[in-house]
């Protein structure tokens, strides 16, 4: 079980960054998962993803709607776009926990996640490919592979923090080259 608490954050990072309070040491506030349903207009096909990621990620995920029209992609203000899923507390301990120790390990050719993909505010952000990685969509009949994102929000400053703080819970990040 994956429980990140401030102390043993600041224990592990304080001679790195020269942390003097454990306040200063960053944590992860919430955990964000998303996807868009671009041109899928199949309501069976809709259920069936709101369910499987209402299952990936234990709780019901919102429908997400368009803000605006826009012509050239023939959406209308209104129109599901997507499904967010927002993560805290022991549900994001519990999803964090299951993505490094059983999703990440049964990708196959699994090399290790970017460390690119960290935005200037400190957040990570992961696509999955394919949703049967997680062990509740095992089943025998997989029509549907859909792909979803995965943002990690963190109070990390630097991205240097940040991916020190992931590698400090386990997050299989590959090596930086320089």
């Amino acid at each position: 079980m994956m429980k990140e608490t401030l102390a043993s954050t600041f224990d592990a990072l304080k001679g790195q960054f020269g942390y003097t309070s454990k306040m200063q040491a960053p944590r992860i506030t919430k955990v964000v998962v998303s996807m868009g349903v671009g041109k899928i207009s199949d309501k069976a096909r809709l259920t069936f993803i709101r369910g499987r990621l209402a299952n990936i990620t234990g709780q019901k995920v919102a429908d997400r709607k368009a803000k605006k029209s826009v012509a050239s992609f023939k959406v209308r203000e209104g129109d599901l776009s997507g499904f967010q899923a927002t993560l805290r507390g022991d549900r994001k301990n519990d999803f964090l926990d299951k993505l490094v120790h059983v999703a990440f390990p049964s990708t196959r050719d699994f090399r290790g996640l970017k460390t690119s993909s960290v935005d200037a505010m400190g957040n990570y952000s992961i696509g999955i490919p394919e949703h049967t990685i997680f062990p509740e969509c095992q089943d025998d009949e997989i029509k549907d592979i859909f792909p979803f994102a995965i943002t990690i929000v963190t109070t990390a400053k630097t991205k240097e923090e940040t991916l020190a703080l992931l590698r400090h819970i386990g997050m299989p990040l590959q090596k930086e080259v320089a």
